[in-house]
C-alpha cells in the first residue's frame, strides 16, 4: 500500500515538474522568438540607414589626386561608412544602357560629373546632423554639389522609430504575460507541496533551509525549460535559412548568443523568483490556512 502511494506521488511530481519545464519552455521560445525579431529588425534598420547615400558632384577641374585625397579623407571621418568612386565616363555608360541611347555622341561630350558616393554610419543618418555635414562638404574646394533626398531619410527615420516602438511594447507585453504563465505554473506546483513546507517548519527547520532545496530544483528547471526553448528556437531559425533564405533574415552567431544566453538566463532567473515568492507564501501562512 505504502509503495503504491509512493508511486502515485512521485509520478504526480514528475507531472508537475513536466508541466513546469514544458511552461517554461514554450514561453521562452515565445520570448526568444520576439527577441530574434528585434535584434534582427535592429540589424536590418542599420543596414538600410548605411545604404543611404550622399552624391557629391566633384568639379570637372578637379585633378585625380585631389580627388582620391579627398576620398581618403571622407573615409577615414567616423561618419562614414565607405565610399563609392565613379568617373563620369562610368556615369554616362549606366545611363546610356538604362536610356537604350548614346546621348554622349549626340551631344559631342559628356554633361556629366565625376561624382563620390558617401554612406553614412547609421547612427549619424539617425542623429538629424546631415545638414551640418551637408554644408561640411560643400566648404570643399573640389565639390559643386550634393545632392541627397531629405524627405526619404525623415520617411526612412520616422519609419524605423514607428516600428522599433511597436516591437519594444509587444516585447513588454510579451515579458509580462510569460512572468504570469511561469508564475502560475510554478505556484500550482508549489501548492501540491505546501503541507510538505508547513510540515517541515512545524519540526523546526529554518526558512533558509526550506527554501534551498525548491530554489535549487527551480534552477534546474528553468536551466532545462531554456535549452528547450533554445533548441526549438535555433530550429526553426535553421529551417528559414534553409527554406527562406531568399527573405535575407539570418540570425548571425552574436545574435544567437545573445538571445540563447538571454532566455536560459531569464528562465532560471524568473523560475528562482516565482519559487522563492511562492514558498515564501506558505511559509507565512498559518495552518488552517492551507485547507482553504
Amino acid at each position: 500500500m505504502a509503495n503504491s502511494e509512493d508511486k502515485f506521488y512521485k509520478r504526480r511530481l514528475r507531472t508537475s515538474y513536466i508541466s513546469v519545464v514544458v511552461s517554461i519552455a514554450l514561453v521562452l521560445f515565445m520570448l526568444g522568438t520576439f527577441a530574434t525579431m528585434l535584434l534582427q529588425a535592429e540589424d536590418m534598420a542599420r543596414q538600410i540607414r548605411e545604404n543611404f547615400t550622399f552624391t557629391v558632384l566633384l568639379k570637372n577641374t578637379s585633378s585625380e589626386g585631389d580627388v582620391r585625397q579627398f576620398q581618403k579623407e571622407l573615409e577615414l571621418s567616423d561618419k562614414v561608412v565607405g565610399t563609392d568612386f565613379i568617373t563620369k565616363d562610368q556615369a554616362a555608360e549606366e545611363l546610356e544602357a538604362e536610356l537604350g541611347e548614346e546621348f554622349v555622341e549626340y551631344l559631342g561630350y559628356n554633361p556629366l560629373s565625376d561624382v563620390i558616393e558617401v554612406h553614412m554610419t547609421s547612427e549619424f543618418v539617425s542623429s538629424g546632423d546631415v545638414e551640418a555635414f551637408e554644408a561640411e562638404l560643400r566648404e570643399s574646394g573640389l565639390v559643386s554639389d550634393v545632392s541627397y533626398d531629405p524627405n526619404l531619410l525623415n520617411l526612412v527615420n520616422d519609419n524605423i522609430k514607428r516600428i522599433g516602438s511597436y516591437l519594444l511594447g509587444g516585447a513588454i507585453l510579451l515579458i509580462f504575460i510569460s512572468i504570469a504563465m511561469i508564475n502560475s505554473s510554478i505556484r500550482l506546483s508549489i501548492y501540491s507541496k505546501r503541507f510538505t513546507i508547513k510540515t517541515m517548519q512545524l519540526v523546526g527547520a529554518t526558512k533558509p533551509f526550506i527554501q534551498r532545496p525548491f530554489m535549487a530544483q527551480s534552477v534546474k528547471l528553468g536551466l532545462i525549460g531554456g535549452l528547450i526553448a533554445s533548441a526549438l528556437l535555433m530550429l526553426i531559425l535553421e529551417f528559414g535559412k534553409s527554406n527562406f533564405s531568399t527573405w535575407g533574415m539570418e540570425a548571425t552567431p552574436k545574435m544567437m548568443a545573445i538571445t540563447v544566453g538571454g532566455m536560459i538566463l531569464f528562465g532560471a532567473f524568473l523560475a528562482w523568483s516565482c519559487t522563492f515568492f511562492a514558498v515564501k507564501r506558505y511559509l507565512n501562512l498559518k495552518t488552517d490556512d492551507l485547507y482553504r
